[in-house]
């Protein structure tokens, strides 16, 4: 089934402000980048969760755990930093062990499948955290299955960092909202799912771009929209001096309910 041509619904903007910013609807190339800048604290917490597991596996025994097979000790960590496609992940703490003959294959394996492992955290901030999710994304970097105890780990540090962002204190004003429904797919093993991401992404007065929030929904409707936007509402932000959209009825009904004055919405 075709889809209508999108057309861009936006309020009354003075001269100045139209002169520096753009009214197009962000393409989902730009949703995915500016959210997998919000990837790259995952990143660092899986990376270092799995070199510790990685670790463990080598040692052939748990931190403190006198084993038949253990064969090494610990020594601490140092420390590196790890170029991505979204930026510099700063600071990983890379474990070792006494002897120095622990080396992890973390990092190559990460700069071999980088898009996949970003494509999964990134599934991952958009659809929830799973254990399916976190044990693929951890054993694309480690090249086996990792333990229960990191999976689970992981979970938790994933989960909490995530509703973290989800739930973060915003500015209260806003330049310019572009809100649109990007469509998703959410890979589950071998089959993907489309779904529509209600996104919410944000000029602020310095002109600085973040995606403020978003909601995973069936289809775009009143309802949902209304959630997304009482959402940035509860989170601080009440003022909105333009806003773009691709004129959906209930995105406008809902934007109106809550922004409305003072953005003035109008064909």
């Amino acid at each position: 089934m075709p889809v209508p041509e999108k057309k861009s619904t936006t309020s009354t903007p003075d001269p100045e402000t139209f002169e520096q910013v753009g009214l197009q609807l962000p393409d989902q190339n730009t949703f995915h980048q500016h959210l997998r800048e919000q990837i790259r604290r995952a990143v660092q917490a899986v990376m270092e969760e799995v070199m510790r597991d990685e670790l463990t596996k080598f040692l052939g025994a748990q931190w403190g755990e006198c084993t038949p097979d253990r064969h090494g000790y610990r020594n601490g960590s140092y420390t590196r930093d790890l170029a991505t496609s979204s930026g510099s992940v700063e600071d990983l703490r890379v474990p070792r062990d006494r002897e120095g003959h622990f080396h992890t294959k973390v990092f190559e394996r990460y700069s071999r499948y980088e898009p996949a492992v970003a494509e999964g955290l990134t599934q991952m901030f958009v659809a929830g955290v799973s254990t399916e999710k976190v044990g693929e994304v951890a054993q694309t970097l480690i090249g086996v299955a990792p333990s229960a105890s990191t999976v689970s780990r992981l979970n938790q540090t994933l989960i909490q960092q995530f509703e973290a962002w989800r739930e973060r204190s915003l500015q209260n004003h806003y330049r310019v909202i572009y809100l649109d429904g990007v469509h998703f797919s959410i890979r589950h093993t071998e089959q993907s799912d489309a779904t529509i991401i209600l996104t919410a992404l944000g000029v602020d007065l310095e002109g600085s771009r973040e995606v403020l929030a978003l909601r995973a929904c069936a289809e775009e409707s009143k309802d949902g929209w209304n959630c997304l936007l009482q959402d940035l509402w509860t989170r601080g932000v009440t003022q909105i001096d333009l806003a773009v959209t691709d004129g959906h009825d209930g995105l406008l009904a809902a934007l109106a309910s809550l922004f409305l004055p003072p953005c003035d919405s109008a064909l």
